[in-house]
């Protein structure tokens, strides 16, 4: 628990706020011949992910790049990827009910993701838009998690101090780096953590 309440909160988006149904690339890759898991496995491979969460590459070109890995003929590769990139998650109302009672009590929520140039579109299909006093995006600021620059843009954009500030991820990677950038910081485990986080923003339970 921190000593003093956090003033504010920046929480991640794909596996906190955003879920992914695995079934979906689990039938495309059944409907493929494709191994379970290949899809992802592709898609997460540090080589192609780390330019497109840079904003080097666009999510077009990470997903053509994935294509021509996959074992298959390129047209099958490449409707392989389109059928699976199709869902673009669902929100998990807990956890959205969750930011809102933040925002009710004053704290500012920035939502802080290494993500695509996707990302504004999928927040506005999702209806997340205007959930979020900051959308700290890593493609449009060009330095991905857990990069210190990436935290240190994240709270300015809350107008807050790091120490005052609570980063929830489910990555450990990027959790660890927001603990040197001085953020204290919660590794997200599911909804049971949400009693924590609102003692730790001085929430009433």
């Amino acid at each position: 628990m921190l000593r003093q309440p956090a003033r504010a909160m920046l929480i991640d988006l794909d596996g906190v706020l955003r879920r992914w149904d695995p079934t979906v690339p689990a039938a495309v890759e059944e409907s493929y011949g494709l191994a379970p898991g290949t899809l992802l496995s592709t898609a997460m491979s540090w080589d192609l992910l780390r330019p497109a969460v840079a904003g080097e590459i666009t999510d077009a070109e990470w997903m053509h790049l994935v294509a021509t890995r996959l074992p298959l003929p390129e047209e099958d590769a490449k409707r392989a990827v389109i059928e699976w990139q199709q869902h673009r998650g669902t929100v998990d109302p807990e956890v959205l009910a969750f930011v809102r009672d933040v925002r009710a009590a004053g704290r500012p929520v920035g939502l802080a993701t290494n993500a695509t140039d996707l990302l504004r579109g999928d927040l506005d299909r999702l209806g997340l838009t205007a959930e979020f006093d900051a959308v700290v995006s890593s493609y449009e600021l060009k330095v991905h998690k857990p990069a210190p620059e990436f935290f240190e843009r994240a709270c300015a954009a809350l107008d807050e101090e790091p120490p005052w500030v609570l980063f929830v991820d489910d990555d450990d990677r990027a959790v660890r780096g927001a603990r040197v950038a001085k953020l204290p910081s919660l590794r997200w485990s599911g909804p049971q953590d949400i009693p924590y986080l609102r003692k730790a923003l001085a929430l009433p339970a």
